[in-house]
């Protein structure tokens, strides 16, 4: 056999199992993104489980870290996680990381304690279960790099990425089954999946990964986890009102955070140019398609992350009540009602990977981008009564784009990275991305309350009086920031139930009038347009981002010549062999 031949047969003997390897990191990161969202639709189930109002006065913060401190854990940790993986070895931490879960959700499926002290107990949990979470989010991608050829990487990471991605919309199905029959089930689904993969991964998954022995980058761990907490923290209280203002965005404390945060990562950029084995890789930036690829990335979650929100929000605050929908029922229906997303994700994923695999990833990556902005555009045209056909479409649209876009991304810059440093640039890109949900969900939540800001008051006071509140309790109840209306919306809550009820106002009101502010009409009706003003803010933003993340794609490779060190293992050498030749043809 000539020397040609045998760099192909080793690099055939190395991408052995390939398979296998998709398949159990796929049911990884699906786990991992599944628990993400089915805890947003679970969430008044899980306050009534453990009888804690999260509307009431001082616990809005134990609802927004029960959302959202699983995210900002997980955004803080993979970068050191995925640079561990080179140092250490990918598969080992990616199993870890299975056990970590699993662990951590037969805690939170057991929680004992009621009121506050199980919030707390239940937000610690979350974050360790996050921790397990950022193991698995940052080897992932770097072991299905390492297991497949170049020619395949499309296909197999865009299995990888709409499972992640699709993940967080099946999530919210689920947890609208499974939270009305027993809140425990929403974090006990996890366990025997968990348990699964731990011991199917140590028997299955076999590291061809680089190791690069290095000291771990204390300082510049630590800097990065306390900057980057600090602004995700500073965002989370943003969002909360503050004094006499509807938001948070002016509270020393926050402010503090952020900027705080910011001077850390500058910080951090530097001391990462200074020390020996860095956990962040500046130098990586020096390749354009890595650069690119990950603002691309980023600015396409930026779209994205919101998304969800808003749509959550839609639903359950105004389309489904007025379309017969008890607020109580209002989340496992906004869950199915949002399927043609995930559907439209699931279909377009591996094709697109597929195809970027043989065409380049460059036109999948900006086509999708443009159909993306496009999606959003029909979106913010459709009014707020919309025809659910009209709506469903326009949702498989976006979940079409957004699968096009993400597999061809996320190979072209898996691609562009050295073998020894995979980990740790797919925990930049993993970072970069979850970061950007989590600010994604403030400048969301934001732009929404801005625009309900400016005139639900007014209409809420005309409303109230009109249906025999007195003027003055009217008056108070107008005055109060729109936050716990949209969190009511949000969590499924009959919004002016618990706005009126604990006053003792609708004790006072007739029979009629009761039932009528009750219903499934007044509130729908009274949010929508201000509502409206808010949601154009936002599908704006989206629109911008999506055009930005389209050009920045540009950057990735129009078409990719396949070469022979692409199809050795890791390590082996490096001569470039014609492909055709080896085959002898």
């Amino acid at each position: 056999m000539s020397p040609r031949a045998s760099v192909l047969v080793e690099g055939q003997d190395h991408y052995r199992g390939k398979w296998s390897t998709l398949s159990n990191t796929t049911l990884g990161v699906l786990m991992v993104t599944i628990d993400s969202s089915i805890v947003l639709i679970s969430l008044p189930d899980i306050f009534r489980g453990i009888r804690l109002n999260p509307l009431a006065p001082g616990n809005t913060s134990y609802f927004l870290w029960m959302l959202m401190g699983y995210m900002v854990v997980t955004a803080v940790l993979v970068v050191s996680f995925g640079r561990l993986g080179d140092i250490y070895g990918r598969v080992r931490m990616y199993n870890l990381g299975f056990a970590v879960f699993s662990f951590f959700s037969i805690l939170l499926s057991i929680t004992w304690m009621h009121g506050a002290a199980a919030a707390i107990f239940m937000i610690v949990m979350r974050i360790f279960q996050g921790v397990g979470g950022a193991l698995l989010f940052a080897n992932s991608s770097a072991i299905i790099t390492d297991a497949f050829p170049p020619n395949q990487r499309g296909l197999a990471l865009g299995v990888n990425q709409i499972a992640a991605i699709g993940g967080s919309f099946i999530g919210l199905v689920l947890g609208g089954l499974l939270g009305p029959v027993d809140w425990r089930l929403v974090f006990l689904i996890s366990v025997p999946v968990g348990i699964a993969g731990t011991v199917w991964g140590y028997i299955n998954l076999k590291d061809h990964g680089v190791r690069t022995p290095a000291k771990i980058d204390w300082l510049g761990n630590v800097t990065f986890a306390v900057g980057l907490v600090a602004v995700l923290v500073g965002i989370v209280y943003g969002i909360e009102p503050y004094g006499g203002s509807t938001m948070g965005w002016t509270s020393p404390r926050v402010l503090v955070a952020l900027c705080g945060g910011v001077a850390l990562l500058v910080a951090f950029v530097i001391i990462e140019t200074k020390v020996d084995a860095p956990m962040f890789k500046i130098s990586l930036f020096r390749n354009r398609t890595f650069a690119l690829g990950n603002v691309a990335s980023l600015l396409a979650a930026l779209g994205r992350g919101g998304l969800m929100f808003i749509l959550v929000v839609w639903l359950q605050g105004i389309w489904l009540p007025q379309h017969g929908y008890s607020f109580a029922r209002t989340p496992l229906w906004a869950g199915i009602y949002m399927l043609p997303l995930t559907g439209g994700f699931l279909l377009a994923g591996p094709i697109s990977g597929y195809l970027s695999d043989h065409f380049g990833p460059r036109p999948f990556a900006t086509g999708g981008m443009a159909l993306a902005a496009a999606s959003f555009v029909g979106l913010e045209v459709l009014p707020i009564n919309f025809h659910y056909g009209d709506f469903a479409l326009l949702l498989f649209v976006n979940g079409l784009a957004m699968g096009i876009f993400a597999s061809p991304n996320r190979a072209g810059v898996m691609n562009s990275l050295p073998a020894a440093q995979r980990g740790q640039g797919a925990g930049m890109t993993t970072t970069a991305q979850n970061a950007a949900m989590v600010l994604s969900m403030g400048i969301f939540f934001t732009l929404i309350i801005t625009g309900l800001a400016s005139s639900l008051p007014h209409s809420l006071y005309s409303g109230l009086v009109a249906q025999g509140v007195p003027a003055k309790a009217a008056r108070t109840f107008a005055a109060l920031p729109p936050t716990a209306s949209v969190f009511g919306a949000f969590l499924g809550y009959n919004p002016i139930q618990s706005l009126l009820g604990p006053s003792g106002v609708l004790g006072h009101l007739s029979p009629a009038h009761v039932a009528y502010l009750t219903g499934r009409s007044f509130f729908p009706r009274l949010i929508a347009g201000p509502f409206r003003n808010g949601l154009h803010e936002a599908f704006d933003f989206a629109i911008a981002a999506m055009v930005v993340a389209g050009m920045a794609s540009v950057a990735l490779p129009r078409m990719r010549r396949t070469r022979a060190r692409d199809l050795e293992p890791a390590g082996e050498s490096q001569a470039v062999v014609d492909p055709q030749a080896a085959l002898g043809s």
